[in-house]
């Protein structure tokens, strides 16, 4: 097991987001732990959100959810304000949570029903994306933890031999959606944006990875992954997704952002295809 830390760039953010917390909700949050890429050994402030699993101590009624919201409210304005500051419409650096009562962490992950979740600027109570095999077993293996005690002493259940199944309904299901939305816009420049392209060009071979090999890897790992397993036609969509990824300038191989949101939509369906075959 690989011992992760609080990436130093990432920990005044943390500590801002518990403080929000512990104000709003004295004492009902048992746990914080840090999944995602701050746990992947892959967090680049700018590009990189902060995805964490918050354990609390029992279900939380209307009252507690109101403040829920309100915690998400605070914890997100700040990064609104240096997203609007820098005139960017993506919200770099937003803590993404998900809630779950510590008396239901030893259930297998897929029976787990979450205390509630926040995502960029949604809320959805008694609902998690982030409760899956894939964070699950991240959280296991990976977690670093903020408060409480080390993930291994959790008993969690990622149920492994779910993982393969859950990434190629997730392939079939959300990505082959997206590849289908982008290209059925004769034109896409919205969807041709330099972080939308990196989603869906680092986010797609990312699941066709673990499909293939069983492990669970980065968005930039997924990217060299994408490199060395697809064919070179693709290089110059995965080199402009990875290259955003990594705070670098824009290849610039494609003579229009329709083009290039296009090929991204062509090659996430490519890597749809290959996973199911």
């Amino acid at each position: 097991m690989v011992t992760a830390t609080v990436p130093g760039e990432a920990r005044p953010r943390v500590d801002r987001y518990l403080r929000h917390v512990d104000r709003l909700l004295p004492g009902r949050v048992l746990g914080l732990y840090l999944v995602g890429s701050a746990a992947l050994g892959a967090y680049r402030p700018g590009y990189s959100d902060l995805d964490v699993v918050a354990v609390t101590d029992g279900p939380f009624g209307p009252d507690d959810l109101r403040r829920l919201r309100l915690v998400h409210v605070a914890a997100g304005a700040g990064s609104v304000a240096r997203a609007l500051a820098r005139g960017r419409l993506r919200i770099p650096g937003t803590v993404n949570a998900v809630y779950v009562a510590a008396g239901d962490l030893s259930r297998p992950v897929t029976t787990i029903v979450p205390v509630a979740s926040h995502v960029g600027h949604e809320f959805h109570p008694g609902r998690g994306f982030d409760v899956n095999p894939v964070m699950w077993s991240v959280l296991a293996s990976r977690g670093v933890a903020v408060r409480g005690p080390g993930p291994a002493s959790l008993g969690l259940d990622p149920e492994p031999g779910a993982l393969r199944d859950w990434n190629l309904a997730n392939l079939e299901g959300y990505w082959s959606s997206w590849a289908a939305g982008v290209l059925a816009r004769p034109r896409a420049r919205r969807l041709g944006a330099r972080w939308l392209v990196s989603w869906g060009v680092l986010g797609a071979p990312r699941l066709h990875c673990t499909v293939a090999t069983g492990e669970v890897v980065s968005k930039e790992a997924a990217g060299e992954y994408a490199l060395a397993t697809f064919d070179d036609r693709w290089r110059p969509v995965i080199e402009e997704g990875l290259a955003y990824r990594t705070g670098r300038p824009s290849p610039e191989h494609f003579p229009s952002l329709t083009a290039r949101a296009h090929e991204a939509g062509r090659f996430v369906q490519e890597v749809v295809a290959d996973a199911r075959a």
